[in-house]
């Protein structure tokens, strides 16, 4: 995907927490604790150099990933057999149309006004990333909220620890040195860990039933009219629990925690829970 800079004012603040952090665990945390040198020292030190590089890894992917865009040749094809889900507009009835993009929107695919243009299973557009969270970058994303969570948690424990336990470098002026970059770091991560680790919980929710924001939010509303209808409104690509997880994460549990994301398809179209009801047109 061709865009302009990536480096926006929120992307350079995340860049620079994300130093800062790392900088001050491993470099004054771990050695004022233990000492970097020492066995456990270098032994934390290392590991969370590790969660670092994946999160730092991760989050570049999910910023240079192209979400997913309309291929210009794709038409519905409302005469497929298996394809019985054709999303409509909410009035008239007609199958979805982007007028500023001039094509047919495929399922679950939105217009982002920040990109302008359609994202396949568009879930977000994250100013922190400069970039809309779908269907090609959904899993990076997701795997970089989590090794970010494990950081700042892992860095918590860390700067707490080597306050509250008496430090083997017992050097009053330089922990009167240090204290500054205790006060921001604990400004930073105490309040970073419980918003992520709320975001983390949401998207992991959303990832069980198969919804992106959007349509959760899309689904509230459909609740309620149902309800007034007297129907129960059902998701449609709520497939149950595992089918759900590996449709995001992929099948093979040991690539969970990696950026692959060679289980996805074209985004075009997505299985639903009427494909498995026998009789149907798209289980034959």
């Amino acid at each position: 995907m061709k865009r302009g800079s990536v480096l926006s004012f929120h992307v350079t603040v995340v860049i620079t927490a994300i130093a800062f952090i790392y900088l001050s665990t491993v470099f004054v945390f771990i050695d004022q604790w233990f000492g970097l040198w020492s066995s456990p020292g270098m032994l934390n030190a290392v590991f969370f150099t590790v969660v670092a590089v994946m999160c730092i890894s991760n989050y570049a992917l999910a910023i240079y990933t192209d979400p997913g865009r309309v291929p210009t040749s794709f038409v519905p094809d409302v005469e497929d057999p298996h394809n019985i889900v054709h999303e409509i507009k909410r009035k008239g009835g007609d199958l979805r149309y982007c007028q500023k993009c001039s094509l047919y929107k495929p399922p679950r695919a939105h217009h982002c006004r920040v990109c302008n243009r359609c994202v396949l299973r568009m879930d977000h557009h994250c100013v922190w990333m400069n970039n809309c969270v779908g269907h090609a970058n959904y899993k990076i994303f997701f795997i970089f909220v989590m090794y970010a969570v494990v950081a700042c948690i892992y860095s918590l424990v860390l700067l707490v620890g080597s306050i509250t336990i008496e430090s083997p470098k017992d050097d009053q002026q330089s922990e009167g040195s240090y204290r500054v970059v205790y006060i921001i770091s604990g400004l930073i991560l105490v309040p970073l860990s419980l918003a992520l680790g709320f975001f983390l919980g949401w998207h992991f929710y959303l990832i069980l039933q198969n919804k992106t924001t959007i349509e959760y939010q899309e689904g509230v509303r459909a609740m309620c009219v149902a309800e007034k209808g007297g129907y129960v409104y059902s998701h449609p690509y709520n497939l149950g629990a595992y089918e759900n997880l590996i449709s995001v994460l992929g099948p093979n549990v040991l690539c969970w925690p990696f950026p692959s994301t060679r289980h996805i398809e074209s985004g075009l179209r997505f299985r639903t829970a009427y494909d498995d009801i026998p009789g149907s047109p798209a289980s034959k």
